[in-house]
């Protein structure tokens, strides 16, 4: 009777280490939900958004400007920010605040990126913390999941924020009855 016992504990010790490792290995290096929160990012994310932050971008250097990323803070390195890159290293990029007459700019360094928020006016970003090492990128957003009564809508967030105007396919869960629905919705993008 002990031994099967103890043959039942240690397997379920063994599968239950062995399933940690594989969640481990996939928000690690695959990606991870991130609920995001401040007004720095509004209208694209609004506080209490839940993002989808993929990893595989990071570790192939894949990201460019125009990605919103998520990436430690350089205060605190327990918070996570969640801003757009405005520059890679090598570009020049406008370091004076939306209200300062007099424009100033500077150069990223090598192995850095410039990062701002979309709500200029209300984000603490590069502008005020200079350009981030490129380690600190825990991974880029692809996609917003929005809460709405009793559905989950799923929609890809722009890559560039030129774009006026966008069309996206939002898939909507209804939770209650399980069924799968798609919709067709037009997400407004600030310039």
């Amino acid at each position: 009777m002990f031994r099967g016992f103890f043959a039942k504990t240690l397997s379920f010790v063994g599968y239950t280490v062995q399933y940690g490792c594989i969640a481990h290995c996939a928000f690690e290096y695959i990606g991870e939900l991130v609920s995001c929160s401040g007004p720095s990012m509004e209208p694209t994310i609004i506080s209490h958004d839940v993002v989808f932050s993929e990893r595989i971008s990071r570790h192939l250097c894949r990201i460019q400007k125009g990605d919103v990323i998520i990436a430690k803070s350089p205060f605190d390195p327990k918070m996570n920010i969640c801003k757009r890159v405005i520059g890679l290293e090598g570009d020049k990029v406008c370091t004076s605040g939306p209200s300062d007459i007099f424009k100033t700019h500077s150069y990223v360094p090598r192995g850095h990126i410039w990062l701002e928020g979309d709500n200029l006016r209300n984000s603490t970003d590069s502008r005020s913390y200079g350009p981030i090492p490129y380690a600190l990128i825990r991974g880029r957003v692809c996609f917003k999941v929005m809460r709405k009564k009793s559905s989950c809508l799923i929609y890809m967030l722009p890559l560039k924020p030129n774009n006026k105007l966008l069309m996206f396919a939002l898939l909507c869960i209804d939770c209650f009855a399980y069924n799968i629905e798609i919709e067709w919705s037009f997400l407004n993008v600030p310039l």
